[in-house]
């Protein structure tokens, strides 16, 4: 379940047991039966996209799994999000009872770039190359699209369509292990315990602290991104942003010194985003992510392609972000002493958005736990 440098996960073609985790090399027509129940007991901490694939790949291979979130709600918030093919051929092997896959309803969300591609400009305004982007491989699918939109969707496959339990509005106070057992201990004081835990809880993970032995803190990158994501009412109504709405899906970007602007529209040109990555040095010990303005956007501008500014006037200002980009030094290691508590995702590697592979990072391997008699 770790980062690995392999795009080629040990299961996609076959699985221990005789299991293909739902289909036979990938055909849908050709599933198998259901994993049998393993006993064993997996607490999944976290419902972002790794802790849900986790307790999705868990729950498949027949443990029992359950998931903690501290969010009270789902809510449908962020902007864009992206997942590389490795992460695709996952939800693709995903199915629904109706037949579907994760991945077919993740499709008509995400951007689609074979007729546009990406023009790329100096930050001045100078048109510098447009990127073609290559045929889609239908056996490993890239997508492009709004992190809540695509989380709702994962969402409601684990717990609707596999009737994994998740219990929301429980915040973790501890989490603990011995030889033969690890738990988590909630703030309501209620001890839960299982074979396996999964801390799944972000950059400020406290599951972290356990596996390391001692309590870190996200430093400063020295930058930030301003993020939106908004309705094409605004850019439809001007002739000079019209352009990008009107014809499909579009991604251009402007690149400056220690700058740069990232601007798509996706859903066939109804819905718009942008990014802004810049130099800051905020203090980030509490928070990191602020309500964000326009006039700090434009100071940014100065100097720029004035269609940069323009296309950012047309963010509502609600809709806008400030993110301070934090890190986490790497660490010497993912699974705790007794080996029952493993990071994954943010808590265990968080990316820089820079990087474009944060979500894909979250690698969706097969847990194989053996007692320890074994």
């Amino acid at each position: 379940m770790a980062n690995e440098s392999s795009n080629t996960d040990s299961h996609s073609h076959g699985s221990t047991n005789g299991h293909t985790n739902g289909t036979a090399n990938g055909n849908p027509n050709e599933r198998s039966a259901s994993a049998p129940k393993t006993g064993i007991k997996v607490i999944v901490v976290g419902s972002g996209f790794g802790g849900l694939a986790a307790a999705i790949e868990c729950h498949q291979q027949g443990h029992d799994v359950s998931i903690y979130e501290s969010f009270a709600e789902l809510k449908v918030l962020g902007d864009i999000i992206s997942f590389g093919a490795n992460a695709g051929r996952i939800f693709r092997r995903w199915h629904y009872k109706a037949g579907d896959r994760v991945s077919d309803r993740f499709d008509p969300l995400s951007i689609k770039l074979q007729k546009h591609g990406f023009r790329i400009h100096k930050y001045t305004g100078e048109f510098v190359i447009c990127q073609k982007t290559p045929p889609g491989d239908p056996e490993a699918p890239v997508f492009n699209g709004h992190r809540g939109e695509l989380h709702s969707i994962l969402f409601h496959y684990a717990r609707d369509e596999l009737g994994i339990p998740v219990r929301l509005g429980t915040r973790i106070n501890k989490y603990f292990e011995t030889p033969s057992e690890a738990g988590i201990i909630l703030e309501s004081g209620e001890k839960i315990t299982a074979d396996v835990v999964i801390g799944a809880d972000g950059v400020r993970s406290k599951a972290r602290e356990l596996v390391l032995g001692y309590a870190d803190k996200p430093k400063s990158s020295g930058y930030a991104v301003f993020r939106a994501w908004f309705p094409n009412t605004d850019m439809m109504a001007d002739p000079e942003t019209r352009k990008f709405c009107e014809n499909g899906d579009t991604f251009q970007g402007w690149i400056g010194p220690d700058v740069h602007f990232l601007f798509s529209t996706i859903k066939n040109g109804s819905d718009c985003c942008w990014v802004l990555t810049h130099v800051d040095n905020a203090d980030i010990d509490e928070s990191w992510s602020f309500p964000g303005k326009l006039e700090d956007v434009y100071k940014v501008f100065d100097g720029w392609d004035p269609l940069c500014k323009r296309i950012v006037s047309k963010t509502p200002e609600d809709k806008l972000v400030d993110w301070k980009l934090v890190y986490r030094d790497p660490l010497p290691r993912w699974v705790s002493d007794e080996g029952r508590i493993t990071l994954l995702g943010d808590s265990a590697h968080p990316f820089l958005p820079t990087s474009a592979q944060g979500a894909t990072q979250v690698r969706f391997r097969r847990i194989k736990y053996l007692p320890c008699s074994e």
